[in-house]
């Protein structure tokens, strides 16, 4: 098999859940410049009609379409996924991505306490969001897709967006992100060793720290992201492009032999690297 034809996805059926900015976007848009069939799911209509917009005029090869889907509403959720399964016959590749930040954590950038992000302050109804979405609609969307891919009989990759969250706690990150991740990470596991006899791989997507609008730009905070430059090896935070071609690899047979996978793209801040005085 040519390296070419190990990563060709030309007509492949792809959905992609929180794909109207950040890494949902990005996920969809080397997709469909390879030549896949994207479907776009996102909350916010507005924001999802000016990235279909936008990505229909840069001449992609494979078509894009979208819909508006709250992907905690598992019956509207069920009813995407069958409407885009019909459409084009069957899905190939899903990307479970939607998420939220969880805020502040209980220390800021400087490492002073932050009354409002301790776990004796926390607002349960927060708590309750960034589970549902985080972790809880991953599981809805990995759910739905094993349902299709197993009926398809012809296998598929489920990707789903963890994060170095999942690996180690971090005070500045809002408490309830953590463990969403951490839940998101050990699903894929499981998931991996479940839907292996059905030829459907199941990876994890780990990011650091990139400029994305979660949270409304986090990495537009000063102080944040000096943190996280600080931290990285590469001291820098990374640009959603960078996230590309790990997206495709995943999704094609380039890694026909790769599940349960936690992959890592995070310059290094995971290492948190000893800090230097030049």
């Amino acid at each position: 098999m040519s390296l070419e034809t190990m990563f060709d996805v030309a007509g492949k059926s792809v959905l992609v859940t929180g794909a109207a900015y950040g890494l949902g976007r990005a996920y969809a848009e080397i997709m469909a410049s390879q030549g896949a069939n994207v479907t776009l799911l996102d909350i916010n209509g507005d924001q999802l009609d000016r990235t279909l917009g936008e990505l229909r005029d840069s001449g992609l090869r494979g078509q894009v379409t979208g819909a508006v889907v709250d992907v905690t509403d598992r019956a509207a959720l069920a009813e995407a996924f069958e409407a885009i399964a019909e459409r084009q016959s069957g899905l190939d590749v899903v990307f479970a991505n939607a998420g939220v930040d969880a805020g502040p954590g209980f220390l800021t950038p400087e490492g002073r306490r932050n009354p409002d992000g301790q776990i004796d302050a926390l607002d349960d109804a927060h708590w309750d969001k960034v589970i549902g979405i985080n972790l809880t609609s991953i599981y809805n969307t990995m759910k739905l897709a094993a349902r299709h891919m197993k009926a398809q009989g012809r296998g598929g990759s489920i990707i789903a967006t963890s994060s170095i969250a999942a690996f180690y706690a971090d005070g500045i990150v809002g408490t309830p992100y953590m463990p969403a991740k951490a839940g998101v990470s050990h699903l894929v596991k499981q998931l991996a060793m479940e839907l292996g006899r059905y030829q459907i791989r199941v990876n994890a997507i780990c990011p650091g720290p990139f400029i994305t609008n979660i949270a409304g730009g986090r990495m537009a905070n000063v102080e944040d992201r000096q943190a996280f430059i600080r931290w990285s090896c590469l001291g820098r935070v990374a640009e959603t492009d960078e996230i590309k071609p790990l997206a495709l690899y995943l999704a094609s047979q380039a890694s026909g032999y790769v599940t349960g996978a936690q992959m890592v793209i995070d310059g290094g801040l995971i290492l948190r690297p000893a800090q230097e005085i030049d």
